[in-house]
């Protein structure tokens, strides 16, 4: 956990123990990619029409890419330098569920690049290097969804009342996948490979969510048994917006792409079902939503300060954004707009403020230096 919800390091000397290095760079920190990439991802689906906002998607969409280059270079470093850190990760119950963050930045990247990034690259070369990240993090989503909760059954020793929102990370992987594959249908040849892919989508939509559902009671049990979670970690509540987002973004993108890749009786169902579905689960996504930032002041009143869960604030947001507008396109209510340009206007703050004092921290090298041990007490008489 030091790793992951801890402030910023305090330590004053130099020694080479406290030197900032790749050593202490967790997989939390695809979040950031992730929280960035979703602002572009999102804006473009908003039916909004001001000048020089496509052009602000692009830019955000290239720095997205940056990010995830740099930051795929330096988890590479890690595990090549610092292997024996790697492996800590892995078998540490509040570290390993962020792996599932590796498949949604490959996969939120290459969305935005088929959204946004063809205009810049050319839509070719936007397929092709969507299709390659799609298939990357849709591979190490499921690959996460499978491993993470084995680690939990038989490597990991887990306390009694630390369940946390961030066991959800892996499982809602694949969800994401569900809710970008669409995307690709057009692409691929007529017959077949449409309907497969469609359904691979659909299958995948099924296991992220009823995976989530089994998750969901423990997280809330524990809320109400032990109550609120630490400090650092109050965040992560947002978290659970991103199952509900995600799912709605799925079914509805879903009946998007199924005219015409299956049969029509199919397709006029899994319209029916976006807007059945979708209207209540992003009923109760709002009032997860009100219940998380009650926490969440409450945590400010009492001394929270930034660490990297912050950017829980942000992709999680985005998904209900993506949800909401396609709701709007298919019931055609302004209200759903209306609730997307509004939760994009919180996600774009969110994405400010953590990135703002992410680079803060990066310059003064607090967020890469080491937990702080706690100095031994001298004896007393």
């Amino acid at each position: 956990m030091a790793t992951l919800a801890q402030a910023p390091s305090r330590s004053t000397a130099a020694t080479p123990d406290a030197v900032p290095s790749v050593r202490h760079l967790g997989p939390n920190w695809y979040a950031a990619v992730m929280g960035t990439a979703i602002v572009a991802n999102a804006g473009a689906t908003l039916p909004l029409d001001i000048p020089g906002l496509r052009v602000a998607y692009r830019v955000v969409w290239a720095l997205s890419a940056l990010m995830l280059l740099t930051l795929v270079a330096a988890r590479t470093v890690h595990w090549a330098r610092h292997t024996d850190q790697a492996r800590g990760h892995l078998l540490d119950p509040t570290v390993a569920p962020f792996y599932g963050c590796l498949s949604m930045a490959l996969l939120a990247v290459g969305g935005g690049t088929l959204a946004v990034g063809k205009d810049l690259i050319g839509e070719s070369a936007a397929v092709a290097a969507d299709s390659v990240l799609w298939i990357l993090g849709t591979l190490v989503g499921l690959a996460a969804a499978a491993a993470i909760p084995y680690l939990m059954v038989t490597r990991h020793r887990i306390e009694t009342g630390t369940a946390s929102p961030v066991w959800i990370l892996p499982l809602v992987a694949p969800m994401v996948s569900a809710a970008l594959g669409p995307a690709l249908v057009p692409h691929l040849p007529a017959g077949q490979w449409q309907e497969a892919m469609l359904l691979a989508c659909y299958a995948m939509f099924g296991m992220s969510l009823l995976a989530t559902l089994i998750m969901l009671p423990v997280i809330l049990a524990r809320l109400i048994h032990h109550g609120p979670l630490p400090l650092a970690l109050t965040p992560t509540l947002f978290l659970v917006l991103g199952p509900l987002g995600q799912s709605t973004t799925a079914v509805n993108n879903l009946a998007d792409a199924a005219p015409g890749t299956v049969d029509a009786s199919y397709a006029h169902a899994m319209g029916a079902f976006a807007v059945l579905y979708g209207v209540p689960v992003m009923g109760f996504a709002l009032l997860w939503l009100a219940l998380a930032a009650a926490m969440v002041i409450r945590a400010f009143r009492g001394g929270m300060t930034f660490a990297m869960t912050w950017w829980g604030f942000t992709f999680p947001v985005g998904t209900c954004v993506t949800g909401a507008a396609g709701l709007a396109r298919h019931t055609g209510l302004t209200a759903f707009t209306w609730l997307a340009v509004a939760l994009y206007l919180l996600l774009v703050t969110a994405v400010v403020v953590a990135g703002t004092r992410t680079a803060m921290g990066l310059a003064s090298g607090r967020l890469l230096a080491p937990p702080v041990k706690p100095q031994p007490q001298p004896a007393t008489a």
